[in-house]
Protein backbone atom coordinates (compact mmCIF):
# COMPACT_ATOMS: atom_id res chain seq x y z
CA UNK A 1 0.00 0.00 0.00
CA UNK A 2 1.61 3.33 -1.07
CA UNK A 3 0.70 6.28 0.87
CA UNK A 4 0.50 9.76 -0.84
CA UNK A 5 0.48 13.29 0.39
CA UNK A 6 -1.77 15.64 -2.47
CA UNK A 7 -2.57 19.28 -1.72
CA UNK A 8 -5.61 21.18 -3.03
CA UNK A 9 -6.06 25.15 -2.38
CA UNK A 10 -8.94 26.22 -0.33
CA UNK A 11 -9.26 29.28 0.25
CA UNK A 12 -9.58 30.66 4.01
CA UNK A 13 -13.47 32.23 3.24
CA UNK A 14 -14.52 28.60 2.16
CA UNK A 15 -12.49 26.46 4.84
CA UNK A 16 -15.62 26.78 6.90
CA UNK A 17 -18.16 26.18 4.82
CA UNK A 18 -16.60 22.89 2.92
CA UNK A 19 -15.20 21.25 6.51
CA UNK A 20 -18.65 22.15 7.97
CA UNK A 21 -19.31 23.17 11.49
CA UNK A 22 -16.92 22.12 14.29
CA UNK A 23 -15.32 20.02 11.18
CA UNK A 24 -18.20 17.66 11.16
CA UNK A 25 -17.80 16.94 7.10
CA UNK A 26 -13.82 17.18 7.17
CA UNK A 27 -13.70 14.54 9.93
CA UNK A 28 -16.71 11.92 7.92
CA UNK A 29 -14.42 12.40 4.96
CA UNK A 30 -11.35 11.19 6.92
CA UNK A 31 -13.39 7.90 8.43
CA UNK A 32 -14.67 7.38 5.04
CA UNK A 33 -11.44 7.57 2.20
CA UNK A 34 -9.13 6.75 5.86
CA UNK A 35 -7.12 9.75 5.41
CA UNK A 36 -5.94 13.21 7.46
CA UNK A 37 -6.48 16.43 6.02
CA UNK A 38 -4.56 19.57 7.48
CA UNK A 39 -5.64 22.78 6.66
CA UNK A 40 -3.26 25.62 6.51
CA UNK A 41 -2.97 29.14 5.21
CA UNK A 42 -5.95 28.48 2.22
CA UNK A 43 -4.28 24.76 1.79
CA UNK A 44 -5.10 21.26 2.33
CA UNK A 45 -3.29 18.61 2.97
CA UNK A 46 -4.48 15.14 2.25
CA UNK A 47 -2.38 11.81 3.50
CA UNK A 48 -3.76 8.58 3.12
CA UNK A 49 -3.17 5.69 0.36
CA UNK A 50 -2.83 6.53 -2.68
CA UNK A 51 -6.32 5.63 -4.72
CA UNK A 52 -8.56 6.72 -1.14
CA UNK A 53 -6.17 10.23 -0.73
CA UNK A 54 -7.46 10.65 -4.80
CA UNK A 55 -11.01 10.36 -3.76
CA UNK A 56 -11.02 12.27 -1.04
CA UNK A 57 -9.06 14.88 -3.22
CA UNK A 58 -11.96 14.67 -5.74
CA UNK A 59 -15.00 15.39 -2.80
CA UNK A 60 -12.72 18.75 -2.14
CA UNK A 61 -12.59 19.91 -5.27
CA UNK A 62 -16.32 19.25 -6.05
CA UNK A 63 -17.48 20.86 -2.83
CA UNK A 64 -15.04 23.78 -2.88
CA UNK A 65 -16.43 24.70 -6.37
CA UNK A 66 -19.73 24.50 -4.71
CA UNK A 67 -18.96 26.93 -2.55
CA UNK A 68 -17.50 29.43 -4.61
CA UNK A 69 -20.62 29.88 -6.55
CA UNK A 70 -22.31 30.67 -2.91
CA UNK A 71 -24.07 27.39 -2.13
CA UNK A 72 -24.15 26.63 1.25
CA UNK A 73 -22.60 22.56 1.78
CA UNK A 74 -24.86 20.77 3.37
CA UNK A 75 -24.89 17.40 4.82
CA UNK A 76 -26.58 15.70 1.84
CA UNK A 77 -24.36 16.96 -0.57
CA UNK A 78 -21.19 15.54 1.42
CA UNK A 79 -22.84 12.27 1.25
CA UNK A 80 -23.61 12.55 -2.27
CA UNK A 81 -20.40 13.76 -3.62
CA UNK A 82 -19.30 11.19 -1.39
CA UNK A 83 -21.29 8.45 -2.86
CA UNK A 84 -20.36 9.65 -6.51
CA UNK A 85 -17.05 9.05 -6.17
CA UNK A 86 -17.17 5.85 -4.90
CA UNK A 87 -19.14 5.56 -7.99
CA UNK A 88 -16.58 6.83 -10.29
CA UNK A 89 -19.79 9.26 -11.80
CA UNK A 90 -18.34 11.19 -14.06
CA UNK A 91 -20.73 13.76 -13.97
CA UNK A 92 -20.46 15.39 -10.22
CA UNK A 93 -22.49 17.61 -8.07
CA UNK A 94 -20.95 20.25 -9.38
CA UNK A 95 -22.44 19.75 -13.12
CA UNK A 96 -25.55 18.71 -10.92
CA UNK A 97 -25.73 22.15 -9.72
CA UNK A 98 -25.33 24.34 -13.09
CA UNK A 99 -28.70 23.42 -13.95
CA UNK A 100 -30.78 26.25 -12.07
CA UNK A 101 -34.85 25.99 -12.35
CA UNK A 102 -36.56 28.96 -11.14
CA UNK A 103 -35.89 30.85 -7.43
CA UNK A 104 -38.65 31.06 -4.45
CA UNK A 105 -40.24 33.91 -3.82
CA UNK A 106 -37.34 34.24 -0.77
CA UNK A 107 -34.98 34.74 -4.10
CA UNK A 108 -33.64 30.75 -3.38
CA UNK A 109 -32.45 29.32 -6.29
CA UNK A 110 -34.15 25.45 -7.19
CA UNK A 111 -31.88 22.94 -8.59
CA UNK A 112 -31.37 19.52 -8.99
CA UNK A 113 -29.49 17.97 -6.50
CA UNK A 114 -28.67 13.86 -7.67
CA UNK A 115 -28.24 12.95 -10.94
CA UNK A 116 -31.29 11.08 -10.54
CA UNK A 117 -33.44 14.54 -10.02
CA UNK A 118 -31.25 15.64 -13.47
CA UNK A 119 -32.34 12.87 -15.20
CA UNK A 120 -36.07 13.87 -14.39
CA UNK A 121 -35.69 16.82 -14.88
CA UNK A 122 -33.84 16.44 -18.55
CA UNK A 123 -37.13 14.58 -19.11
CA UNK A 124 -40.32 16.78 -18.06
CA UNK A 125 -37.46 19.39 -20.80
CA UNK A 126 -37.77 17.02 -23.72
CA UNK A 127 -40.14 15.05 -23.44
CA UNK A 128 -44.42 15.38 -23.53
CA UNK A 129 -45.05 13.16 -20.61
CA UNK A 130 -42.91 12.33 -17.84
CA UNK A 131 -43.44 9.86 -15.29
CA UNK A 132 -41.73 10.61 -11.91
CA UNK A 133 -41.75 7.57 -9.92
CA UNK A 134 -39.86 6.75 -6.36
CA UNK A 135 -39.90 7.16 -2.36
CA UNK A 136 -41.12 10.15 -0.58
CA UNK A 137 -38.13 12.89 -0.21
CA UNK A 138 -36.73 12.77 -3.67
CA UNK A 139 -38.37 16.31 -4.96
CA UNK A 140 -40.99 15.04 -7.44
CA UNK A 141 -43.94 17.12 -6.76
CA UNK A 142 -42.13 20.34 -5.85
CA UNK A 143 -39.49 20.37 -9.22
CA UNK A 144 -42.60 18.93 -11.34
CA UNK A 145 -43.80 22.37 -9.75
CA UNK A 146 -40.86 24.55 -10.37
CA UNK A 147 -40.68 23.36 -13.87
CA UNK A 148 -44.21 24.06 -14.49
CA UNK A 149 -44.03 27.58 -12.94
CA UNK A 150 -40.85 28.22 -15.27
CA UNK A 151 -42.89 26.84 -18.26
CA UNK A 152 -45.58 29.62 -16.98
CA UNK A 153 -43.83 32.38 -16.98
CA UNK A 154 -42.03 31.79 -20.31
CA UNK A 155 -45.30 31.66 -21.83
CA UNK A 156 -44.09 28.05 -23.10
CA UNK A 157 -47.76 26.97 -21.44
CA UNK A 158 -51.09 29.39 -21.48
CA UNK A 159 -52.59 27.64 -17.75
CA UNK A 160 -51.12 25.45 -15.08
CA UNK A 161 -53.45 22.31 -13.92
CA UNK A 162 -52.25 20.15 -10.75
CA UNK A 163 -54.66 17.48 -9.64
CA UNK A 164 -54.53 14.16 -7.51
CA UNK A 165 -57.40 11.64 -6.43
CA UNK A 166 -58.86 12.35 -3.18
CA UNK A 167 -58.74 9.13 -1.75
CA UNK A 168 -60.83 9.00 1.67
CA UNK A 169 -58.49 7.62 4.44
CA UNK A 170 -61.27 5.88 6.82
CA UNK A 171 -63.62 8.92 6.64
CA UNK A 172 -66.38 9.94 4.22
CA UNK A 173 -65.55 13.20 2.40
CA UNK A 174 -69.77 13.91 3.00
CA UNK A 175 -69.02 14.14 6.45
CA UNK A 176 -66.06 16.86 6.73
CA UNK A 177 -67.08 20.15 7.18
CA UNK A 178 -67.63 22.64 4.44
CA UNK A 179 -68.49 23.38 1.34
CA UNK A 180 -66.89 20.78 -1.46
CA UNK A 181 -64.07 23.26 -1.86
CA UNK A 182 -63.47 22.62 1.84
CA UNK A 183 -63.59 19.24 1.59
CA UNK A 184 -61.12 18.26 -1.06
CA UNK A 185 -58.93 21.19 -0.08
CA UNK A 186 -56.87 19.38 2.45
CA UNK A 187 -55.94 16.71 0.01
CA UNK A 188 -54.77 19.42 -2.40
CA UNK A 189 -52.79 21.01 0.30
CA UNK A 190 -49.15 19.99 -0.49
CA UNK A 191 -49.84 20.94 -4.03
CA UNK A 192 -50.71 24.78 -2.60
CA UNK A 193 -47.63 24.45 -0.32
CA UNK A 194 -45.47 24.16 -2.79
CA UNK A 195 -47.27 27.00 -5.16
CA UNK A 196 -46.97 29.52 -2.53
CA UNK A 197 -43.47 28.78 -2.15
CA UNK A 198 -42.44 29.32 -5.41
CA UNK A 199 -44.83 31.75 -7.28
CA UNK A 200 -46.10 33.12 -3.66
CA UNK A 201 -49.97 33.55 -2.13
CA UNK A 202 -50.86 37.14 -4.37
CA UNK A 203 -49.96 35.79 -7.78
CA UNK A 204 -51.53 32.28 -7.54
CA UNK A 205 -54.41 34.00 -6.49
CA UNK A 206 -54.32 36.55 -8.77
CA UNK A 207 -53.76 33.95 -11.49
CA UNK A 208 -55.91 31.41 -9.97
CA UNK A 209 -59.23 33.73 -10.44
CA UNK A 210 -58.03 34.24 -13.97
CA UNK A 211 -58.23 30.34 -14.22
CA UNK A 212 -54.54 30.17 -15.82
CA UNK A 213 -53.50 28.22 -12.36
CA UNK A 214 -55.99 25.20 -11.42
CA UNK A 215 -55.96 22.99 -8.56
CA UNK A 216 -58.36 20.12 -8.88
CA UNK A 217 -59.31 16.46 -7.87
CA UNK A 218 -58.65 14.32 -11.04
CA UNK A 219 -62.83 13.83 -11.02
CA UNK A 220 -62.69 17.50 -11.77
CA UNK A 221 -60.90 16.45 -15.15
CA UNK A 222 -63.34 14.01 -16.94
CA UNK A 223 -64.95 15.11 -19.66
CA UNK A 224 -62.48 17.94 -20.96
CA UNK A 225 -59.68 18.64 -23.13
CA UNK A 226 -56.15 20.22 -21.98
CA UNK A 227 -54.47 22.25 -24.31
CA UNK A 228 -51.69 24.68 -24.31
CA UNK A 229 -51.18 23.71 -20.48
CA UNK A 230 -48.77 22.05 -17.94
CA UNK A 231 -50.93 19.25 -16.14
CA UNK A 232 -49.51 17.63 -12.99
CA UNK A 233 -50.54 14.19 -11.91
CA UNK A 234 -49.63 14.34 -7.95
CA UNK A 235 -50.23 10.83 -6.05
CA UNK A 236 -50.78 8.87 -9.23
CA UNK A 237 -50.23 5.63 -7.45
CA UNK A 238 -53.97 5.84 -5.62
CA UNK A 239 -55.44 6.19 -9.23
CA UNK A 240 -57.33 3.30 -10.26
CA UNK A 241 -56.85 1.86 -14.27
CA UNK A 242 -60.37 3.86 -15.04
CA UNK A 243 -58.95 6.75 -13.74
CA UNK A 244 -55.38 6.89 -15.27
CA UNK A 245 -56.84 6.16 -18.72
CA UNK A 246 -59.14 9.14 -18.31
CA UNK A 247 -56.62 10.75 -17.40
CA UNK A 248 -53.98 10.43 -20.24
CA UNK A 249 -56.61 10.76 -22.67
CA UNK A 250 -57.50 14.25 -21.72
CA UNK A 251 -54.03 15.73 -22.88
CA UNK A 252 -54.53 18.20 -25.76
CA UNK A 253 -51.90 20.22 -28.42
CA UNK A 254 -49.04 22.00 -26.79
CA UNK A 255 -49.57 20.23 -23.59
CA UNK A 256 -46.85 18.87 -21.34
CA UNK A 257 -47.70 16.43 -18.76
CA UNK A 258 -45.79 15.04 -15.51
CA UNK A 259 -47.24 11.96 -13.41
CA UNK A 260 -45.94 11.44 -9.79
CA UNK A 261 -46.05 9.03 -7.18
CA UNK A 262 -44.88 6.21 -4.79
CA UNK A 263 -45.75 2.81 -5.63
CA UNK A 264 -45.09 1.73 -2.28
CA UNK A 265 -47.33 4.19 -0.64
CA UNK A 266 -51.08 3.18 -2.26
CA UNK A 267 -54.08 4.03 -0.35
CA UNK A 268 -56.92 2.49 -2.28
CA UNK A 269 -58.64 -0.56 -0.95
CA UNK A 270 -57.50 -3.90 -0.63
CA UNK A 271 -57.28 -5.75 -4.09
CA UNK A 272 -57.50 -2.91 -6.28
CA UNK A 273 -54.80 -2.70 -9.26
CA UNK A 274 -53.12 0.72 -9.15
CA UNK A 275 -53.28 3.04 -12.42
CA UNK A 276 -49.99 3.90 -12.10
CA UNK A 277 -48.84 0.11 -12.34
CA UNK A 278 -50.53 -0.62 -15.47
CA UNK A 279 -49.67 2.71 -16.98
CA UNK A 280 -46.48 2.56 -16.98
CA UNK A 281 -46.58 -0.96 -18.46
CA UNK A 282 -48.83 -0.15 -21.09
CA UNK A 283 -46.89 3.09 -22.63
CA UNK A 284 -43.77 2.15 -21.41
CA UNK A 285 -42.72 1.59 -25.40
CA UNK A 286 -44.03 4.67 -26.67
CA UNK A 287 -42.11 7.50 -28.31
CA UNK A 288 -42.09 10.71 -26.23
CA UNK A 289 -42.91 9.22 -22.72
CA UNK A 290 -40.57 8.83 -20.26
CA UNK A 291 -40.17 7.37 -16.92
CA UNK A 292 -38.10 8.19 -14.32
CA UNK A 293 -37.44 6.13 -11.36
CA UNK A 294 -35.58 7.87 -8.52
CA UNK A 295 -34.63 5.84 -5.54
CA UNK A 296 -33.16 6.39 -1.68
CA UNK A 297 -30.14 7.68 -3.40
CA UNK A 298 -32.19 10.59 -4.32
CA UNK A 299 -33.78 11.42 -1.44
CA UNK A 300 -32.68 15.38 -0.25
CA UNK A 301 -34.79 15.91 3.21
CA UNK A 302 -32.90 15.38 6.16
CA UNK A 303 -30.46 12.24 6.08
CA UNK A 304 -32.45 10.03 8.74
CA UNK A 305 -35.23 9.97 5.57
CA UNK A 306 -32.58 8.95 3.52
CA UNK A 307 -32.18 5.87 5.93
CA UNK A 308 -35.78 5.30 6.79
CA UNK A 309 -36.33 5.12 2.98
CA UNK A 310 -33.46 2.82 2.77
CA UNK A 311 -34.60 1.00 5.66
CA UNK A 312 -38.03 0.12 4.13
CA UNK A 313 -37.11 -0.55 0.44
CA UNK A 314 -34.56 -3.22 2.00
CA UNK A 315 -37.24 -4.59 4.44
CA UNK A 316 -40.48 -4.89 1.78
CA UNK A 317 -37.46 -6.65 -0.25
CA UNK A 318 -37.44 -9.23 2.11
CA UNK A 319 -41.18 -9.49 3.07
CA UNK A 320 -42.19 -9.85 -0.36
CA UNK A 321 -42.01 -13.66 -2.05
CA UNK A 322 -39.76 -13.79 -5.25
CA UNK A 323 -42.43 -13.12 -8.17
CA UNK A 324 -45.22 -12.23 -6.19
CA UNK A 325 -46.33 -9.01 -8.39
CA UNK A 326 -49.38 -8.77 -6.29
CA UNK A 327 -47.14 -7.28 -3.09
CA UNK A 328 -48.01 -10.26 -1.02
CA UNK A 329 -46.27 -11.87 1.77
CA UNK A 330 -44.39 -15.34 1.53
CA UNK A 331 -46.77 -17.19 4.19
CA UNK A 332 -44.79 -20.54 3.67
CA UNK A 333 -47.99 -22.31 3.08
CA UNK A 334 -48.82 -23.89 -0.47
CA UNK A 335 -52.38 -23.86 -1.69
CA UNK A 336 -53.68 -26.52 -2.98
Amino acid sequence: MSLAELMIDIPAEHEKNVFGQFDAYAKKMERTFHVTLIARDGQTKILGEGHAAEKAKRVLEQLTELSRRGNVITEQNVDYAISLVFEDQEEGIVEIDRDLICHTLQGKPIKPKTLGQKKYVDAIRSRMITFGLGPAGTGKTYLAMAMAITAFKSNEVSRIIMTRPAIEAGEKLGFLPGDLQSKVDPYLRPLYDALYQIMGAESFLKNSEKGLIEVAPLAYMRGRTLDNAFIILDEAQNTTPAQMKMFLTRIGFGSKVVITGDTTQKDLPPGTVSGLDVAVNVIKNIDDISICTLTSKDVVRHPLVQKIVKAYEEYEKKSIRPGNKDGRRNSGKRRK
